[in-house]
């Protein structure tokens, strides 16, 4: 797009009426044409061994909790109750949330309750960062999955992939934190 090539489960929209609409601030550009095709050959991943093999069964059952100053028990119990397998939670910069026992408590329960919950950035540039500031501490020991640098689009997509192909919640947090297809820069 604008004559550049992108790694898809790197990039998001960013402007819906101008012709640079997609960027990839935590991946480089794989190609640029102008007068000049320029290929970044290193950032281009290699194709697997074995025939490509479609996976069709994704689950959706998936919400979304995005954080916000003053969020309160209320809203988060709805999205924690609700009738989903996996969360992806949008938090503050590195992984941080409030500290507050309630919140912690919530998150806990629905851990508990063999949901999965993701942690992602609402920054576009950076990285979730779990236990690095004491703000998101508590969300490592709980059993939070950490998104790393993965955008809002990959995770979704991510969750509902791996959700579709394994029951058990603990082996999906696991891959959640593992590079699959290039969709996040491991820590």
């Amino acid at each position: 797009f604008d004559y550049k090539l992108f790694r898809g489960n790197r990039a998001f929209k960013y402007n819906s009426s101008k012709f640079e609409a997609f960027r990839s601030p935590n991946y480089p550009i794989l190609a640029e044409s102008g007068v000049h095709l320029r290929f970044s050959v290193n950032d281009i991943r290699q194709p697997g061994e074995g025939p490509l093999k479609i996976h069709n069964h994704m689950v959706s059952d998936v919400a979304v909790l995005k954080l916000y100053p003053g969020i309160g028990p209320k809203v988060v119990e709805a999205v924690l109750n609700a009738d989903v397998r996996g969360i992806v939670m949008e938090t503050f910069g590195a992984g941080n949330t409030t500290t507050d026992q309630w919140f912690v408590d919530l998150l806990k329960n629905a851990i508990d309750a063999g949901k999965v919950i993701l942690d992602i950035s609402q920054c576009k540039v950076g990285s979730v960062e779990l236990g690095r500031y004491e703000t998101s501490k508590q969300l490592k020991d709980i059993g939070i999955a950490s998104g790393y640098d993965m955008t809002f689009e990959a995770a979704v997509t991510k969750m509902m992939y791996l959700l579709g192909e394994i029951e058990d919640p603990e082996e999906v947090r696991r891959c959640l934190e593992k590079d699959l297809r290039g969709e996040l820069t491991e820590s």
